[in-house]
């Protein structure tokens, strides 16, 4: 039947009888068909340039962010890499799977189908020969796309490979430079992977098309054809020999490989495992040459024969011998089998995260105690001991010094040092940032979100070991304090501001944006950005192109923008570096500094690598989450499994240009040099930090996290009691969150043994069982040098030196669980003289009825050979915007003793007796801003909080008379705390509460942000 007779047959229309317009036919039997109309085209058309725009807004805003940031080559150099692996991995699958796809069908035989299974794959080939043109093209692109897209994940790991240098060690098994397990080996795994999807994907493609065409014909119905045989049997010999490389890699790998006991080679692996892959890799191989041989032999038996083979021999030889060798060999004799590769991974471990630099100091009993003199002495020479918490006062800097609803601090401060009057003094610090969920709701729209409030502004340091007499911070920096010099105050770049501003360029010469409060009622500085941050959105094609990039008309529709304007997006610091650093694991700590008159956000990064032979796995996210994460939602650093981490680099971010620089910190690291070839000119050297930053640079808090985790461990050397764990230790839970480990803390200690106390990184180490008869004893301290000094290019000597104080189980001191019980049910009077409650009392008193106790970090220091405690304790009103916590009390301990007060002098005195009141080095410190000293009577207390209740109202009225309104505000909030004060001391008097003059209400009412600072509560 010809090709008309479908239209023009019997059931058609005859001659002379009109066809339809569309000319395929009409009538009972013809084919009508319709003219596509223009909607659909036009709709893909748009979407596909919808897609081709976004994708184009995305790279152009890309290119103008790192080129404002001066790392252009980072971001060109990932996506070449991503890039050319997709195309790479794209055309090689597709590419296969087209070529298996063609030459199976140009192969196909040709013959007249008699038999019913011939007859049925006829009806199968008429089925799909309308769709064959458009699968060959469409299957292999469909392949190849996501392939690529899958494959372009191993960017970093091509890098590396190709830009890998030798560690300088070898494995102890393979005798192989470490750099070949971290570097080459993981490219070649993926390698050995990709090819065997690739072949999988082409055998099948070729497989299903000789069938359906009659090429492959299944055992019993016939002979296959010879091109048949050819295509698979290359290709199966193909898929064999990379199941040879499989097996082979496997053996390496097995170097990685975490078990029960530990990371690395076995025993059992390396008696067992390691031949029978070497097996296997020969039986892949002999597999491969059956493939060949059933092009000569025109059968699928050899193939057959061998792949099973292959699967008896995998099952056999890979899994049921090495259990056998494993349960009748190694299980009776573990402890003594292991010993080596035990040794092994003990050595690794310590390598891979820095444990071979801790030095051990043990804890000496003086066969005599000493003396309350000697004690007190000791205590008092401990060099400004912490009583400000950062993690408990965020909320009282909002209060004190938030000044402004849309001010904000983070909800956990940073701990730093800094030089006053000549001498240097731990310091709590934060900036205050702009938070526009403070905004009202009235107030929130594009504009503001964007344009007019832009920024934070303020640094602000109070003294670690001083509190007021009411318990507050005492600030030295920050609103009209300025005790570091002159510096930008603007917080452009932090860890609030919003996802991107507008600034610059002021419109029609008025200046937007949002600075801070003005010194009148009601009024406000602004302030127009001359910094050279973010990018410049002049030109229509940027403005065009971000308003794709951030779905928003207003780039183009509004007037806030102009030729000057510029924006700035990706601005929290840790961002900023992800960006330019896309090879680093970053702290989950940053932390803000003063450093060349600017605030300067520093950033630890880490090199980690998952491959270093026969060290210890572990899961970042669970080495470094304690009980300060888990309230604060402080986001760690990435999750995943590593076994080697370094701090190899100290980043900054600018807080006013977003400017990032990236330090080489630990440039013999191996994995920093393969990066910094991979990415040339991106790090700086070690020499291009100035004096400024290295003082304020510290050991990184998660780095801490993990060397703890693994010390529960591995603080044991000896494979025999590695493997019995009867010296296992954990890291205490905070017993005010007991699913979390208590927190690492700052403070300055000295080690027994050292002279001079150093500014440390501490933590300790509890028994992890019960073989202590559940005691939670001190088993050892852990505390790391944490002050880099103050010398341009060069770290202090002792900077990252790792100290480990290790207790005696018979002579160990009480642990933090065992503190915190003997605080809370201590019977001890308060130090201050007037507090009728015992400390037990005291905290039941304060923790409900409208009040919220909370226990500050508890700090540890050794102490004439036992360990001496302190805590301070918080009290905070319930209910209320307004409130905030204080500094009530402090308590120390010292052995089964407990002493508290106001103050940590009185703690001090209450435990070793009355003393020259000095001070000593700084545990009489805390009293900073007038606290009183343990031998103040309470008439005493009482006059000097009348006298400040006079100074505080002489400043305001000074203040007003030079109508500073900020400085108002300071001084009624110092004003209210003193009479607060007065009234519980009159109270504990009997007398009557002073009374404030009537003057001291000014007529000129202040401005909103001084009525916002003098009302703290």
């Amino acid at each position: 039947m010809s090709r008309s007779d479908w239209f023009d047959g019997p059931d058609g229309p005859g001659e002379g009888s009109p066809r339809p317009a569309g000319g395929a036919g009409g009538g009972a039997g013809g084919v009508l068909r319709r003219r596509r109309g223009p909607l659909l085209p036009t709709a893909l058309v748009l979407i596909g340039l919808a897609v081709v725009g976004g994708i184009a807004a995305d790279i152009l805003t890309d290119v103008w962010w790192y080129d404002s940031v001066g790392f252009r080559g980072v971001f060109v150099k990932e996506l070449l890499a991503k890039t050319g692996i997709f195309v790479v991995a794209g055309l090689l699958t597709g590419g296969a799977v087209a070529v298996s796809l063609v030459v199976a069908y140009r192969t196909r035989p040709i013959y007249v189908p008699v038999t019913p299974a011939q007859q049925v794959l006829e009806q199968y080939r008429q089925a799909i020969e309308p769709l064959r043109r458009v699968a060959v093209i469409g299957i292999p692109v469909v392949l190849g796309l996501l392939a690529g897209s899958g494959s372009m994940g191993a960017w970093k790991t091509f890098l590396l490979w190709a830009n890998g240098v030798p560690f300088g060690t070898k494995d102890p098994q393979f005798g192989l430079d470490v750099g070949f397990f971290v570097f080459t080996l993981p490219w070649l795994n993926f390698l050995v992977s990709f090819l065997t999807v690739v072949l999988v994907l082409a055998f099948l493609a070729g497989g299903f098309t000789h069938y359906v065409y009659g090429g492959l014909q299944l055992p019993g119905r016939g002979p296959s054809t010879r091109a048949a045989y050819v295509h698979l049997g290359i290709l199966g010999a193909l898929l064999a020999l990379t199941r040879a490389a499989s097996y082979w890699l496997d053996r390496y790998s097995l170097s990685n490989q975490k078990g029960s006991l530990l990371t690395g080679i076995t025993y059992t692996d390396a008696n067992a495992v390691l031949p029978t892959k070497a097996i296997l890799a020969v039986a892949a191989l002999m597999c491969a040459a059956f493939f060949l041989a059933a092009i000569w032999s025109r059968s699928w038996r050899l193939p057959v024969i061998g792949v099973g083979l292959l699967v008896v021999t995998a099952v056999v030889a890979g899994t049921i011998y090495p259990a056998l060798i494993q349960s009748l060999r190694v299980r009776p004799s573990e402890r003594s089998l292991e010993a080596t590769y035990i040794d092994r991974n003990i050595k690794a471990t310590s390598s891979a995260f820095g444990l071979d630099r801790v030095e051990r100091i043990e804890n000496v009993v003086p066969a005599q105690e000493p003396s309350e003199d000697t004690l007190r002495t000791g205590a008092e020479a401990i060099p400004g001991v912490r009583v400000i918490d950062p993690n408990v006062v965020a909320p009282t800097f909002r209060q004190l010094e938030g000044e402004r609803d849309f001010y904000a601090f983070p909800d956990t401060l940073d701990v730093d040092r800094y030089t006053i009057d000549g001498k240097v003094n731990d310091a709590v610090v934060a900036v205050r940032e702009m938070n526009l969920d403070g905004l009202p709701d009235g107030q929130r729209n594009w504009l503001n979100d964007h344009t007019v409030y832009t920024h934070g502004y303020g640094f602000y340091a109070a003294y670690g070991n001083q509190r007021s007499p009411q318990g507050d911070p005492v600030f030295f920096e920050g609103g009209s304090r300025n005790n570091l010099g002159e510096y930008e105050p603007r917080i452009y770049f932090g860890e609030l501001s919003p996802s991107y501003s507008v600034v610059g360029g002021p419109s029609g010469g008025e200046t937007r944006e949002y600075d801070r409060p003005g010194s009148s009622e009601g009024s406000s500085v602004k302030n127009t950005y001359t910094g050279e941050g973010g990018v410049p959105v002049g030109s229509f094609m940027r403005r065009l192109a971000y308003a794709v990039k951030y779905r928003e008309a207003n780039f183009l529709l509004s007037d806030a923008l102009n030729s000057d304007s510029r924006i700035l997006d990706h601005r929290s610091p840790k961002e900023r570096v992800e960006r330019v650093a896309p090879w680093l694991q970053l702290d989950g700590n940053v932390y803000p500094a003063v450093v060349g008159g600017r605030v300067k956000w520093i950033v630890d990064g880490f090199t980690t690598s998952s491959n270093f032979p026969n060290s210890r796995l572990l899961e970042l996210s669970e080495a470094t989450s304690d009980s300060v994460a888990q309230r604060s939602n402080v986001v760690q650093v990435r999750t995943g499994e590593v076994n080697y981490i370094r701090n190899a680099v100290k980043a900054t971010v600018d807080a006013y240009d977003g400017s990032v620089q990236l330090y080489g910190w630990d440039m013999n690291d191996p994995m920093l040099k393969a990066w910094t070839k991979a990415f040339p000119g991106s790090v700086q050297p070690l020499s291009s930090i100035s004096g400024e930053l290295m003082a304020h640079i510290r050991y990184p808090q998660d780095l801490i996290k993990v060397q703890r985790d693994l010390l529960n461990e591995y603080h044991v050397t000896r494979p025999d009691d590695f493997y019995t764990g009867n010296d296992r230790w954990r890291v205490p839970r905070d017993p005010s969150l007991a699913t979390q480990d208590i927190p690492v803390v700052f403070q300055s200690i000295a080690l027994p043994g050292e002279e001079a106390p150093a500014f440390s990184i501490t933590s300790p180490f509890v028994p992890a069982s019960n073989n202590e008869g559940g005691r939670e004893i001190l088993r050892g301290l852990l505390a790391v040098d944490a002050d880099a000094g103050s010398t341009a290019g060069k770290p202090a000597e002792n900077f990252g030196k790792l100290r480990l104080v290790e207790y005696s189980s018979n002579q160990a001191p009480s642990g933090p669980g065992q503190v915190r019980n003997q605080i809370q049910n201590s019977t001890a009077r308060s130090q201050n003289t007037a507090e009728p409650l015992n400390l037990a009392q005291y905290i039941t008193s304060n923790s409900g009825e409208g009040k919220t106790l909370t226990f500050g970090n508890l700090l540890t220091f050794p102490l004439g050979g036992r360990t001496f405690y302190v805590q301070p304790i918080y009290v905070q009103a319930s209910g209320g915007s307004g409130s905030f916590p204080q500094n009530k009390v402090t308590v120390a301990v010292y052995g089964t003793n407990v002493a508290w007060g106001d103050t940590l002098t009185q703690a001090i005195t209450g435990l070793f007796g009355e003393g020259s009141g000095d001070g000593g080095g700084g545990g009489g410190g805390d009293g900073g801003g007038g606290t009183p000293t343990p031998e103040t009577s309470l008439e005493q207390q009482l006059a000097a909080a009348i006298t400040e209740i006079q100074a505080a109202y002489a400043d305001g009225q000074e203040a007003l008379t030079k109508r500073d309104f900020a400085a108002y505000g300071q001084a009624q909030a110092r004003l209210e705390q003193a009479i607060q004060e007065a009234n519980d001391l009159a109270a504990r008097l009997g007398t009557a509460a002073p009374t404030p003059s009537p003057s001291a209400s000014p007529s000129p009412s202040p401005s909103p942000s001084a009525a916002t600072t003098a009302s703290p509560g």
